[in-house]
């Protein structure tokens, strides 16, 4: 029997389709749910091209007087709303964001330790710029350079970190680029690890969002980093150039960046009743315009957008006909929660249409990719999952078998 693609939007089932227990709309939200500080990691997107969501309120963005600006939800990985999203720019002291990355990871792998020590190289000594004030031929600990790079923006701790990770700033920036692309930062090129300006040395508002993403949720347990608002070292003290973190409470990072050329740059993110936003905004004029426009654009995204869980293992999108199966039905969905961000008041509009191959034939195997799940709202696609078998579906026995293939015949 040949398969073919079974498409159900469940705005619209009808009795009798094919779909048995199929969730609508009304039950999908009654599993909607506040998004929690911290939710898994989101599902591989789906092919479907994806509505920036915030082109579907009724509220309008701000107009910011900056080159190029992007909000995003952390939490369900959608893009809100962004001017000169894919216009490549300078990303200047925003390129530490990718190299406290790969320390991060360093730390994550075992590679690196925070009470380890470094020797710092009169390369890194020798770098101009926003700078630690380390010493050459001296040994800092790892977790003094990450506040030096972090907290101060300084570009010798950056170097020193660099070559501690990779030997070299040449292999670290390798490295660097090599993330980019598993990150899938197409229109991003590093040149060197703390952002001094070069003509290749590039990246976009979409880039920087999705690294910004990526480095939060990976790393919870390094973020405090971000929020901390001064360091001193070497008798030197230095506050952290983020002014939101003293403007608005529920700041916690991210990471400034200014060159003449690139202008005035903050990637900034905040925790609000459990749902975290990120705002990228680059090319403001001055301190006070970045720091302005990123909380208008921050304060617009909470006020006007929700985040909701709507399936997840305990869930499924559907429960969707078996044929030759020990069960005659099983269900098909998430196998984490699936998190949509929509404007406020619109939950109720969402509708799922559930795509996947027909007849699914036991055995079937739990976490099978069989289809996909597209969210819409007014008929825009918001997000599209894969979609897994949430159970194992042992084969039937002979007379079970040959009863369905006789159906099969006449369906």
């Amino acid at each position: 029997m040949p398969q073919f693609l079974n498409r159900i939007s469940f705005s619209r089932l009808a009795a009798g389709a094919c779909i048995a227990g199929a969730l609508a709309l009304p039950s999908l939200s009654a599993h909607a749910q506040a998004a929690p500080e911290a939710p898994p990691a989101a599902a591989a997107r789906g092919n479907a091209p994806q509505a920036l969501v915030g082109s579907l309120s009724a509220v309008p963005a701000p107009s910011l007087p900056v080159k190029a600006w992007l909000s995003l939800d952390a939490n369900s990985g959608q893009i809100i709303a962004a001017e000169n999203i894919d216009e490549r720019i300078e990303p200047a002291s925003l390129t530490k964001l990718m190299a406290a990355y790969l320390v991060f990871e360093a730390l994550e792998s075992k590679r690196l330790t925070l009470e380890q020590t470094v020797n710092v190289s009169e390369q890194a000594w020798r770098m101009e710029g926003s700078r630690m004030f380390i010493k050459p031929n001296t040994q800092v600990s790892v977790h003094d350079l990450l506040q030096g790079l972090i907290v101060q923006s300084g570009n010798d701790a950056t170097v020193a970190l660099a070559e501690a990770v990779a030997g070299s700033e040449s292999a670290f920036v390798a490295l660097m680029n090599q993330e980019a692309q598993r990150q899938g930062l197409t229109s991003t090129n590093f040149v060197n690890s703390p952002g001094m300006p070069d003509p290749d040395h590039l990246t976009t508002v979409r880039d920087l969002g999705i690294l910004a993403k990526n480095l939060v949720m990976r790393f919870p347990q390094y973020t405090h980093y971000y929020s901390q608002k001064e360091y001193t070292y070497n008798n030197i003290k230095q506050n952290n150039r983020n002014r939101l973190l003293w403007l608005d409470p529920t700041v916690d990072g991210l990471k400034t960046g200014h060159t003449q050329s690139a202008g005035y740059c903050l990637v900034a993110t905040a925790v609000r009743d459990g749902r975290r936003v990120i705002t990228v905004v680059v090319g403001a004029s001055n301190d006070a315009a970045r720091a302005e426009s990123s909380l208008r654009l921050m304060n617009w995204s909470f006020q006007n957008f929700d985040t909701l869980s709507l399936f997840d293992a305990e869930h499924p999108v559907v429960q969707a006909r078996v044929w030759q199966g020990q069960a005659e039905t099983v269900g098909l969905g998430a196998t984490e929660p699936m998190w949509v961000t929509v404007p406020r008041g619109q939950a109720q509009q969402l509708k799922p249409e559930a795509m996947y191959a027909q007849p699914l034939v036991a055995p079937l195997q739990k976490g099978a990719q069989v289809g996909s799940v597209a969210l819409t709202l007014n008929g825009q696609v918001l997000r599209s999952e894969p979609l897994y078998v949430l159970n194992d579906v042992a084969e039937a026995g002979f007379f079970g078998r040959l009863y369905d293939k006789i159906r099969l015949m006449f369906e």
